[in-house]
């Protein structure tokens, strides 16, 4: 288990500046972790490049972006793009038979997801020729980034890359009950885990996660010794998640989502920074807070810790930051709640004696409980109610100001980073915010 390491104090700011180089690995699709220190990073003058993981055609193949998805993909990003298709995992990968994971699981119903059998040795061959894939695209994009990097720029790789559910129709309906389910709907995710559906996640989830990390690593070496070599610097951050810092009853007490299925591939994302950084190479990983994304909408509960940060604000000095994201969120509630109200009902939830299994760092990643997800599932209605809009809810301008902080927090951290993990929790990203 990696030893918790949480950020406490402001970093010093780093000195990255005009003519440095941030590469973002991973393609945006629309507001996530990695728009705030895009956003950062172009406010201090630094030259954005970013990536693509390519499309699939009708017949499966994987492309570069055309001419018209490259320029959509740029002008939301705001910058050039390297156009070689950085998709990970395997689940489209053929092995020798002509299928593919996800052609095997054509026709499976989601009630048979704990009795349904895949052959692990086609898997293991379909995983290999992902990996050949993805490592040969992923050095072809070093070389086309290194001519684009000027001599004696300090560059700093920005991973992105995260999820990997299999692409089959039988696992959103199945994961919704994972992950929405009560009563009859309800799923263990401790079952699901286990059979043979779920191990099929958990190893597609660790190579787009965690495992192109390490390849990032390993094939801009060349990048590393060419920028090292004419006095700039190189250094890896990535995005994590193990739990945070909220506060709770008044304190800051670590806590986290559950079932995060995604835990594993980030525990092992964890380890190959730190093996990265026990070669003298500078990489962190981050782990930051829970935000309500494109992608997190499946995990509804989620945003439940986001509310507390209202508080962390206050708890951090307060002044006219905190007051104009109170104001904004103010707003978005219907005329009779109150954010008293709201941060009273998101603490009665955190504080509940039923999370006391799932505040054990030690243990984490934890499994579901039916118990557990009624009272999480129920909370977050209630609390989604709270907004004037459905469409428009609080987490999402919490989730910017989360987003805006660590960017912040990594970009200056990174300068001279000299430990492989980080926690980003409420107290730190509230003390980054109030300084603006």
């Amino acid at each position: 288990m990696t030893p918790y390491n949480p950020l406490r104090q402001l970093p010093e700011r780093a000195g990255y500046g005009k003519g440095d180089v941030l590469v973002l690995v991973g393609e945006l699709f629309g507001r996530g972790y990695a728009n705030g220190i895009v956003e950062e990073a172009r406010n201090r003058g630094m030259t954005i490049i970013g990536s693509s993981v390519g499309r699939r055609d009708s017949d499966g193949s994987l492309r570069p972006l055309n001419p018209e998805e490259l320029a959509a993909a740029e002008s939301l990003l705001g910058a050039k793009i390297v156009n070689v298709a950085l998709e990970a995992g395997f689940d489209l990968e053929q092995a020798a038979d002509g299928l593919t994971p996800a052609d095997r699981l054509k026709g499976v119903k989601p009630d048979d997801w704990d009795s349904f059998r895949l052959d692990g040795a086609l898997l293991a061959e379909s995983r290999q020729k992902g990996v050949e894939r993805f490592t040969a695209n992923m050095g072809r994009f070093a070389r086309e980034l290194d001519a684009m990097i000027p001599p004696g720029a300090n560059v700093l790789f920005v991973h992105a890359m995260a999820g990997g559910v299999p692409r089959a129709r039988v696992y959103m309906p199945l994961l919704n009950r994972v992950f929405k389910g009560q009563g009859d709907r309800f799923i263990s995710s401790e079952a699901f885990w286990q059979s043979d559906l779920g191990v099929l996640c958990r190893d597609n989830f660790a190579e787009v996660t965690a495992e192109t990390f390490r390849h990032l690593v390993k094939e801009t070496e060349g990048v590393r010794q060419r920028v090292s070599g004419a006095g700039g610097r190189v250094a890896y951050a990535a995005y994590g998640y193990h739990g945070c810092e909220v506060l709770v009853d008044g304190d800051y007490i670590w806590q986290s989502y559950t079932p995060y299925l995604t835990g594993w591939a980030k525990i092992l994302l964890e380890q190959h920074a730190a093996a990265a950084c026990a070669e003298g190479i500078t990489a962190a990983v981050f782990n930051s807070p829970e935000i309500q994304t494109n992608s997190s909408a499946l995990f509804l509960g989620v945003e439940l810790s986001l509310y507390p940060l209202l508080a962390a604000l206050d708890r951090e000095g307060g002044g006219p930051v905190a007051e104009s994201i109170k104001e904004e969120c103010r707003q978005l509630l219907r005329d009779d709640v109150s954010l008293e109200t709201l941060l009273a009902e998101a603490n009665a939830y955190l504080s509940s004696p039923l999370h006391a299994p799932f505040r054990e760092y030690a243990t984490w990643p934890h499994h579901n409980t039916r118990e557990q997800m009624e009272l999480m599932l129920n909370s977050s209605a209630r609390l989604m109610e709270m907004s004037r809009n459905p469409k428009e809810i609080v987490c999402a301008a919490l989730s910017r100001a989360v987003f805006t902080g660590v960017g912040w927090l990594m970009l200056d951290t990174m300068w001279s980073s000299s430990e492989p993990v980080y926690w980003v929790s409420h107290d730190v990203i509230a003390k980054r915010l109030l300084t603006r």
